[in-house]
């Protein structure tokens, strides 16, 4: 197909996984200790490194990709002659995609025969990943990038996103978390579970006690709202934030729950965008469910 998909790094898949599906990506960034670094999917700084900095007291601070960044990016590919899709960040949770349509529309009048779609995914992590994946599938069986475009955006509400933290401590320095629930939350053993709503925004919905119990009811919700229930035949992605054991927990539970997988779960990083604010000990478990509307 002559045309391009296009995501942002916070899609927290690989470089391998991205470059096997035909999916290209731009990076955000983010300082680390006041020293400017690419969120590269850990091509620069090891996922191990990045979060073993975290836990030893280093200052991460994030920063949204310029408009400038997006005209660059966009048009090596326009200037090959190719249409570009590109999907990104939810604005529920960034700003970014102002920053993408500000470049789409600059360019959409210097190449007026290009074909340039620009689409908010409301998804984060590898639920966004998940999403560019699905597209990648359709596009493989031969969708236009016009039917692409519009499947997207109307399919981009039945991604699921459902995650839980075992550690406070950077939810808490975020000001996510109040001192005073955080300081409880720890004491008491809670794990907040949370999920991306309708408008792909990140919304607490259970405060759940011990990571065990957790970690069942994070795959139950999955039962509840996936398609076809335990029947769900489709993909499972994992993202998580150097917990790999709790992620691995998770994904044992989902493949003895759902024996009609489409392959097993894979298992991704947290990157550096989104974990600059996570912190370790966050698994977030991605699938196709029924659409979201809350």
């Amino acid at each position: 197909m002559n045309y391009v998909i296009s995501c942002s790094s916070t899609c927290d898949l690989n470089n391998e996984h991205l470059q096997r599906r035909g999916i290209v990506y731009i990076p955000f960034h983010y300082q680390m200790d006041g020293k400017p670094q690419l969120d590269d999917l850990g091509a620069s700084l090891s996922m191990e490194d990045f979060y073993a900095a975290m836990d030893n007291g280093a200052d991460t601070r994030t920063s949204q990709i310029n408009e400038d960044e997006y005209v660059s990016y966009f048009e090596q590919y326009l200037k090959e002659g190719k249409d570009l899709l590109h999907v990104d960040l939810s604005s529920g949770i960034s700003g970014t995609m102002n920053s993408a349509r500000l470049a789409m529309e600059t360019l959409k009048e210097k190449y007026p025969e290009r074909k340039i779609y620009v689409v908010d995914s409301l998804a984060a992590s590898s639920g966004f990943g998940l999403l560019v994946d699905e597209m990648a599938d359709r596009r493989d069986e031969g969708m236009s990038i016009d039917e692409l475009a519009k499947w997207t955006e109307e399919n981009k509400l039945y991604v699921h996103h459902w995650f839980f933290s075992t550690d406070l401590k950077f939810y808490i320095k975020g000001g996510r978390i109040s001192k005073t629930a955080g300081m409880f939350g720890q004491l008491l053993n809670i794990c907040p579970l949370l999920n991306v709503d309708y408008l792909g925004r990140l919304i607490p919905r259970d405060k759940i006690r011990t990571k065990k119990k957790v970690i069942h009811e994070i795959v139950n919700r999955m039962e509840a709202h996936a398609q076809n229930g335990l029947d769900y035949s489709g993909k499972v992605y994992i993202s998580q934030s150097n917990c790999y054991e709790d992620a691995r927990a998770v994904a044992d539970l989902v493949e003895a729950r759902f024996p009609k997988l489409k392959g097993k779960v894979e298992i991704f990083w947290i990157g550096p965008t989104i974990g600059s604010h996570t912190g370790p000990g966050t698994v977030a478990l991605f699938f196709m469910g029924d659409k979201r509307v809350d």
